[in-house]
């Protein structure tokens, strides 16, 4: 074999171990994707079959992804004069907008209650006009949400329009201190107006996550068994090659000999 061709199969082999290697990371994080799914599906059956909890025991800190989902009730008045359309979400098969509104608990903190979400039409605009909450004091049963992260501009408010639901940039917003966190609305009393539909937990399904990975180490097996077919066409071909010019050279006397008178 001469060396060309082993230069050939050695940046072949450095590609395929490469490829193979990135194919596999894939399909190992589509696999912990999965576990996180799981686990969040896990968390949010465990808490939708608990009790409803009081606020004061559940808001004491920063909020996590294991306190998720757990039902507390609270009592309060809503800042209608500072509420903000939390724009771009999606819920089920809906795209819209989601209504945030702070609330100040009866115990003097201030938690941020997104109080439902509105489906977009496609031909229409975004709303400028908010439905009111109900006004006085009221009593609401929520989700625990912990706060959603992305960059600045995304969790930062103007005039009054966000992407992403973060407490802490919303407190900033707002002047004051909130709570770690933030609820999704489940009921009010008294109730509300403007045909808000509660954000409830997705569905515990698992997803495409396994379907993914397996198809991502596919890839990977597929590409070493590439790299061997390669190798092998090569020494076939260099075998037939290296027969044809033998089989060639030991002709060639006979087609040159002359007879001597």
């Amino acid at each position: 074999m001469n060396k060309k061709l082993w230069l050939r199969w050695g940046l072949l082999a450095v590609f395929v171990v490469v490829l193979g290697a990135t194919f596999v990371s894939l399909g190992r994080w589509q696999l912990d994707r999965l576990d996180q799914r799981r686990d969040r599906n896990e968390v949010a059956a465990l808490h939708g079959s608990a009790p409803v909890r009081g606020f004061d025991d559940v808001f004491t800190g920063p909020i996590a992804d294991s306190d998720q989902w757990q039902r507390v009730e609270v009592r309060g008045t809503f800042l209608a004069d500072r509420q903000l359309q939390a724009r771009h979400r999606s819920f089920g098969e809906l795209t819209g907008w989601e209504l945030v509104t702070p609330l100040v608990t009866d115990s003097g903190a201030t938690v941020i209650v997104s109080r439902g979400f509105l489906e977009r039409p496609a031909a229409q605009d975004y709303p400028s006009v908010y439905p009111a909450p109900p006004a006085g004091e009221v009593t609401l049963t929520g989700y625990v949400r912990r706060n959603e992260q992305g960059n600045q501009n995304a969790i930062t408010p103007q005039e009054n329009i966000v992407r992403l639901i973060n407490a802490e940039a919303i407190g900033a917003w707002l002047g004051r201190d909130v709570v770690d966190g933030y609820l999704n609305l489940i009921e009010v009393t008294p109730a509300q107006s403007g045909d808000l539909i509660p954000v409830t937990p997705p569905e515990p399904t698992e997803g495409p996550h396994l379907s993914y990975a397996f198809q991502w180490f596919t890839f990977a097996l597929i590409a070493g068994a590439g790299m061997i077919i390669l190798i092998r066409n090569d020494v076939r071909d260099k075998k037939r090659a290296a027969a044809k010019a033998a089989a060639h050279t030991g002709s060639a006397p006979e087609a040159d000999r002359h007879e001597v008178p």
